[in-house]
């Protein structure tokens, strides 16, 4: 297995490289004055080490020593992100038109190997070039970020006080971010700021509240994060502002295992809480970290829906050796409406990995419009919370394709039911502060 070196690292970002794309047609013709957009990209996963060889267990560390199913020059199911792959990503979302006004980034750059080829300076490392990246793709729009478990040294550990890790995001996305919100991402590794005219974003640290760190086990708000978000939100409604709630770890239940949440339950049951007060000035929420497509519906006390909260599939196409299916790279445009900041659409784009890796072409393609893959008005709570409901027919046609989706077009013969559409698709009411959440349409 080839280690990650400090040397490999440091060349991984060389400049002038560009990846050969196919032929394409800007993204539409029209461009209504009263449609926003932005990008939504998530879980990178560099990893510096991938090569192909005969050898296929030295094909890439992330394998953990199991042999690459098929390695081409843009990856393999079993691997993580080749720098060419992350590079021909951006490549074809710069050479769509409109530009989106801004960008999301939900975390998530080193690629998933063991501790101990890994550091906090290899972190920073991969953060940094991962950064300078994006932002020579994209020079003249701002890019919000948030924190990843991985985007820390150990992996899911992040910490409830100023650090290495957190001063080097601080510096690294200074060109985006303003004093106020770079303050608080030192010390917490969370922020907010004005996108738009009326339109705030926030960025929070769900690593926090994650399951697996150990440093925040048993405190009743780690970083003071709750009690800043409650402050912020109030603000926000005092000020009538809309809000977008970034995130690297989703609220809600995951989409592969029945009753499980990613953050522990009795965080998840303060957000939700807060969410849910809140809830008529958010327009939306956004995560990664479950690398598929899938979206959820927050219901509010009695039923209703009343927020959407989205979460994009990974860039990285990596799977574990025993998952039966994977997602091929894909990266997303929401469309909302400029005068109350209401979602409108998903544009999802999308690579054929396979067949990338067949013709030596880095071929993205717009795998799905959401609203006309299932005839919706929009993609607001009402809309997703209806569509969930035709999820619960037997054999639904709409699930199936919804499902496919959530794999990013891997495989269209898997098919969905019994237990894994129990995972995918339940309505839920348990002691979560009596939460109901459509759990995981994915998209």
């Amino acid at each position: 297995m080839v280690a990650l070196s400090p040397l490999l690292l440091g060349l991984v970002l060389f400049q002038g490289i560009r990846i050969k794309a196919a032929p394409i047609a800007p993204v539409d013709s029209e461009h209504l004055s009263g449609v926003g957009r932005f990008w939504h990209v998530s879980d990178l996963h560099l990893d510096p080490t991938y090569h192909v060889t005969d050898v296929r267990t030295d094909v890439c560390s992330s394998s953990k020593g199991f042999p690459a199913l098929n390695p081409g020059i843009f990856g393999d199911y079993l691997c993580d992100s080749p720098y060419q792959l992350i590079l021909s990503a951006f490549q074809h979302m710069k050479t769509l038109a409109p530009q989106p006004e801004f960008m999301i980034w939900t975390g998530d750059s080193p690629p998933h190997v063991p501790a101990g080829k890994l550091s906090t300076d290899l972190v920073i490392q991969v953060m940094r070039n991962m950064t300078q990246t994006i932002r020579e793709y994209f020079p003249d729009i701002r890019v919000y970020p948030a924190l990843g478990n991985h985007d820390y040294w150990p992996q899911d550990q992040l910490p409830t006080s100023t650090n290495e890790i957190y001063q080097a995001a601080a510096r690294l996305w200074e060109p985006w971010l303003k004093p106020e919100a770079l303050d608080t991402l030192r010390e917490g590794g969370f922020y907010s700021q004005l996108v738009q005219p009326k339109l705030r974003l926030v960025g929070l640290n769900t690593i926090l509240y994650y399951s697996p760190n150990k440093v925040t086990m048993n405190m009743s708000d780690p970083a003071g994060q709750f009690q800043w978000l409650q402050n912020i939100l109030e603000t926000s409604a005092q000020n009538m502002e809309k809000v977008i709630v970034i995130g690297h770890v989703p609220v809600g239940y995951l989409p592969y295992v029945k009753n499980t949440t990613a953050i522990r339950e009795v965080y998840h049951e303060r957000l939700v809480k807060i969410f849910r007060d809140y809830c008529a000035i958010i327009s939306g929420h956004f995560y990664g970290h479950t690398h598929r497509d899938s979206i959820m519906v927050l219901l509010d006390e009695l039923g209703m829906p009343v927020n959407s909260m989205f979460v994009t599939p990974a860039v990285t196409p990596i799977k574990s050796f025993s998952e039966p299916y994977s997602n091929n790279p894909a990266f997303r445009m929401y469309l909302y409406d400029r005068q109350d900041y209401g979602m409108l659409d998903i544009w999802q784009y999308y690579m054929n990995l396979t067949e990338a890796n067949e013709e030596k072409r880095a071929d993205w393609k717009l795998e799905y419009k959401m609203t006309e893959a299932f005839r919706l008005k929009d993609i607001q709570p009402h809309s997703l919370f209806k569509l969930a409901r035709s999820f619960e027919i037997d054999q639904s046609i709409e699930f199936q394709k919804y499902f496919q989706h959530y794999m990013v077009s891997y495989d269209d013969g898997i098919i969905c039911d019994g237990e894994c559409k129990l995972a995918q698709h339940v309505s839920k009411t348990t002691a979560l502060t009596n939460f109901n959440l459509v759990a995981a349409l994915p998209g």
